[in-house]
């Protein structure tokens, strides 16, 4: 029987698990996600579906994985029930979509135990199942949740079809349904003007670049994630593949161009890094994406190895609590945009100084 409560306070206490300080090119290669979209049979797909079968199929889902030994540990929460900055939170660690926070009947969570994994219920499909790791371990994380998928899949009957794959609610992902995706750090891409020709060479490559927080959101900090856009056609080993080899190659074009600007613009690149440090450590006010850009600057220092004491640790850590959700609950407070600014100012320079 899985736990019916997920204890908010007690992800506050723990690092982001998907941000590790410790894996090879650490500066670089963020994270790497796997993501599963399936439904169930007999069901309208949860856009469709009204109130009360997402809720049948709410309660559904909760008992029928409550009934998986290995899945004891986890928690699932019904997103309805829960205060709105505590949804922001979960959405800042990346358990939940933007979708979710405005949740409706139905609308559920499943966490694994340290964030092992996740299971968006009800989203734009019945399940998001998806696994979330540091650096580049896109295989590990296939072999992990197939393992997973095939647990669910032994007492829930998917939506399938012998032609086409999975059934899903959005056509993009028909097929085998994985979305796999990897987060990178490219500020040398960024100042060298050479992040808008190789975004186009990527789509041109059927593949999708997106900020931190995945499809509409801004690249803050230098942050892009890359993932595959269709999911029919190729197997899930051939979609792993081809984001890895495209990895692979923007980890050396990056490499490359923090290479030329230290070698034809240092006292540029130092002074960016510097001031970016220096509005960190004096700042009254300092907005969410300001902060970022600056935290994405001094990455680039840790790289540069300008600092004695300040770690990739620390910045990792840093990005998660200044966002509104965690900054707002670490205060235990509710605050307007401009009350936010000025308390992540504090808590940056507590960070640093």
């Amino acid at each position: 029987m899985m736990k019916q409560k997920l204890d908010i306070k007690n992800l506050l206490t723990q690092p982001v698990p998907w941000l590790a300080h410790n894996v090879s090119n650490a500066g670089i290669l963020i994270s790497s996600r796997i993501r599963l979209a399936r439904n169930i049979s007999g069901f309208l797909f949860p856009l469709r579906a009204k109130a009360t079968e997402r809720q049948t199929i709410f309660d559904q889902i909760q008992s029928t994985l409550g009934s998986i030994p290995e899945l004891n540990k986890s928690s699932m929460i019904d997103l309805k029930s829960l205060p709105e900055i505590e949804k922001q939170i979960l959405f800042e660690r990346h358990l939940i979509s933007h979708e979710q926070i405005n949740s409706r009947i139905g609308s559920g969570l499943v966490v694994g135990e340290r964030e092992s994994f996740s299971i968006m219920v009800n989203e734009e499909d019945h399940l998001r199942i998806q696994i979330l790791s540091p650096g580049l371990e896109l295989n590990r994380n296939w072999s992990k949740i197939n393992r997973l998928d095939d647990l669910i899949s032994s007492t829930l009957n998917y939506a399938y079809d012998n032609t086409i794959g999975f059934l899903t609610s959005c056509p993009t992902n028909i097929g085998t349904g994985l979305r796999a995706s990897v987060m990178l750090h490219l500020p040398g891409l960024v100042l060298t003007e050479q992040i808008k020709p190789v975004t186009r060479g990527l789509n041109k490559m059927g593949l999708a670049v997106r900020g931190l927080f995945g499809e509409g959101s801004e690249a803050f900090g230098d942050l892009f994630q890359i993932s595959n856009q269709s999911t029919l056609g190729e197997s899930e080993k051939q979609i792993i593949a081809r984001i890895s080899r495209v990895v692979d190659r923007l980890l050396e074009h990056e490499k490359n161009a923090r290479y030329i600007l230290l070698e034809t613009k240092p006292d540029y690149l130092f002074d960016y890094v510097s001031r970016a440090y220096g509005v960190l450590s004096h700042a009254r006010l300092l907005s969410s994406e300001e902060a970022m850009k600056k935290l994405s600057a001094l990455r680039v220092g840790i790289d540069l190895k300008m600092f004695t004491s300040l770690t990739l640790e620390t910045l990792n850590r840093l990005m998660v609590d200044i966002q509104p959700g965690h900054l707002q609950k670490l205060y235990v407070k509710k605050m307007n945009p401009e009350r936010r600014d000025s308390y992540r100012a504090t808590l940056v320079k507590e960070y640093l100084c």
